[in-house]
């Protein structure tokens, strides 16, 4: 087993994550490619002390991008879409 923040790289801080949150109490986190659901949840559950109802998986690709003639590739990524259970929420977004 893993540490929790092995699995967790960083948060992801969009307009729709942000959107997400409030609406459907759904956090985004950008994860190890690797990791697993059941992992993720573990680790969300485990290092920021909620319960979580559901983990949703996206991989993607990195984009192709140009700086004059030299091509290169942004590193391909892992999103996991945490709902947490109802009365849950996370105090690092909150702000308090």
């Amino acid at each position: 087993m893993s540490h929790p923040y092995d699995i967790l790289i960083r948060p992801s801080i969009t307009e729709k994550s942000v959107r997400l949150r409030e609406d459907s109490h759904t956090v985004v986190f950008e994860v190890d490619k690797k990791s697993t659901k059941q992992e993720i949840k573990r680790a969300v559950e485990e290092a920021l002390s909620v319960k979580v109802a559901r983990v949703s998986t996206l991989l993607m690709k990195g984009k192709k991008k140009r700086h004059g003639r030299a091509v290169g590739f942004r590193p391909d990524r892992k999103k996991a879409f945490v709902t947490l259970e109802p009365g849950q929420k996370i105090d690092l977004f909150e702000g308090k």
